[in-house]
């Protein structure tokens, strides 16, 4: 049996412009990262703030689009949790836009050690077209995606329900492990549902066997 992670004791680890930079000072070797990505303005920072149960591990802005690096963060010596770029919402020249765009797509094609990815979008307002590519880019790469669906809140359970299956129908044609979960960094909603998910990604069995072929002889 597996122990469950203790997320809380994340911590920042490095920002980078760019997967070669990432390349370059984080070794893929015998680590798993498990991604978040999505709109600027889709509460990702809080989302991160809130499973780790800390107020400030991830900046969060009142001006969307302020998140231009990709943001590491150690859970432990074996695994991490990756900050993506925010896209789509940022008010920026559009040749930065499409230099984020290529940093994730990147970052989702060539990553070895990327064992997962969320895409957040407010529940509000799923599924944009940047949303359904970065669905679609993580699929075609082979990684299991969680679409987290924010702010959840903000809704009615009935109308949140609503959303949450309308947004797992339009995913079914995708050939791929895809999740759709409500969330609300706020209200707690989702929360240890999120957490099982991640826990699950992070305890890969090559993974597993990395840990025990390292750890010392009794």
């Amino acid at each position: 049996m597996t122990t469950r992670i203790n997320f809380h004791k994340t911590r920042f680890l490095i920002s980078a412009p760019d997967i070669a930079h990432l390349e370059q000072h984080l070794p893929q070797t015998s680590v798993i990262e498990i991604a978040f990505a999505g709109r600027s303005n889709a509460g990702k920072s809080s989302a991160l703030n809130a499973l780790t149960e800390q107020k400030s591990l991830a900046r969060t802005s009142k001006t969307p689009g302020r998140t231009q690096l990709i943001n590491v963060f150690a859970v432990d010596e074996w695994r991490r949790l990756v900050d993506l770029p925010g896209y789509g919402f940022a008010q920026v020249p559009q040749a930065m836009k499409l230099k984020w765009q290529q940093a994730l797509a990147e970052y989702l094609q060539h990553r070895e050690c990327l064992g997962g990815v969320v895409v957040l979008m407010d529940i509000r307002h799923p599924l944009k077209d940047m949303d359904r590519q970065m669905v679609e880019w993580s699929v075609a790469s082979g990684l299991s995606v969680l679409v987290l669906l924010t702010k959840a809140d903000k809704l009615t359970q009935s109308a949140r329900m609503k959303t949450v299956n309308e947004v797992r129908n339009a995913l079914k044609e995708l050939q791929g492990e895809v999740m759709v979960e409500p969330f609300s960094a706020l209200k707690g909603t989702g929360k240890e549902k999120v957490l099982s998910i991640l826990d699950n990604w992070c305890h890969p069995q090559w993974l597993l066997d990395a840990i025990n072929a390292a750890a010392p002889s009794a």
